[in-house]
């Protein structure tokens, strides 16, 4: 199925995301928790790029979703980037998913620009539609880290549309009302395509470190508490990180939000924790 259906089912579609292993040895891990993961029956599930880059990054990703497909029926979203690559590379990468049964891709730009290669998101997005893939393609809801200007930021979000995107996910953010700010921007240029919003539990202090300096997330007062009240007391921070999660998506189900898309870092104890008690319209 292609994902793009699965938001014309008038509810909150729910989806995953996991990431490959860094070792072949540990992929018994993921598979463990992708195990574990299914009974919550996510819309789908996305894949990250795989560690290694280039080609054996896009197998490693592509085994990992045909494996959520075959063993337990779920749909499923591979990342691919067009970073280091160039347009004669597509084919072959194109050929393998086809092969795989795959036909849902989340097009990213990543860092390295290759000579000759695909220079923006929107043209990749552009070359992969003609080999007729759902796609997907990322959203920043306070602006992309390289881009100053929100603004100039949502034009780009509606170039992706115009090349092709099928709907957005958004990378993580902790204020639902820069995502609500962000939306109403975002729809008064024309950007009509579903967006799902992106939600990562905090889960340490050094993680939201890292989110702030990669991603470019504000803190709200409310997070900026609980890191205070908890600094690095492991389990409590822990807690109170994915009540805030929680309370987040609630908040955006309430709001009508087009999905929620939960960034879990392969634990399925987050999936339980926030689903267990979240109110949402599933069928």
């Amino acid at each position: 199925m292609k994902i793009s259906q699965l938001y014309k089912q008038n509810r909150t579609v729910i989806s995953f995301e996991v990431f490959p292993p860094k070792k072949d040895d540990d992929i018994r891990t993921l598979y463990d928790a992708l195990s574990g993961l299914s009974v919550f029956e996510p819309d789908f599930i996305s894949v990250t790029f795989g560690a290694g880059g280039g080609r054996k990054g896009t197998s490693a990703t592509a085994e990992i979703v045909r494996h959520i497909k075959d063993k337990h029926g779920i749909e499923a979203l591979a990342h691919i980037t067009c970073s280091g690559m160039k347009h004669s590379d597509v084919a072959p990468i194109v050929k393998d998913f086809r092969q795989k049964g795959i036909s849902n891709l989340l097009a990213l730009r990543g860092d390295e620009i290759a000579d000759g290669g695909f220079v923006y998101a929107k043209d990749f997005i552009a070359e992969l539609k003609n080999h007729d893939f759902c796609i997907g393609a990322a959203a920043y809801p306070e602006g992309h880290i390289t881009c100053s200007d929100l603004n100039k930021d949502i034009s780009h979000l509606k170039q992706k549309q115009d090349a092709g995107a099928d709907f957005f996910i958004t990378q993580l953010f902790f204020d639902n009302d820069c995502f609500y700010r962000f939306l109403d921007k975002a729809r008064a240029v024309g950007v009509s395509k579903p967006i799902s919003a992106g939600i990562m539990p905090m889960l340490s202090k050094a993680q939201i470190q890292r989110m702030i300096f990669m991603c470019g997330a504000s803190l709200p007062a409310p997070i900026i508490k609980i890191i205070g009240k908890y600094g690095d007391e492991g389990e409590s921070l822990v807690k109170a990180g994915m009540e805030y999660a929680y309370n987040q998506m609630q908040d955006l189900c309430d709001n009508g939000v087009d999905g929620i898309h939960m960034y879990i870092m392969n634990k399925p104890s987050i999936a339980e924790y926030c689903l267990s008690r979240l109110k949402v319209k599933r069928v």
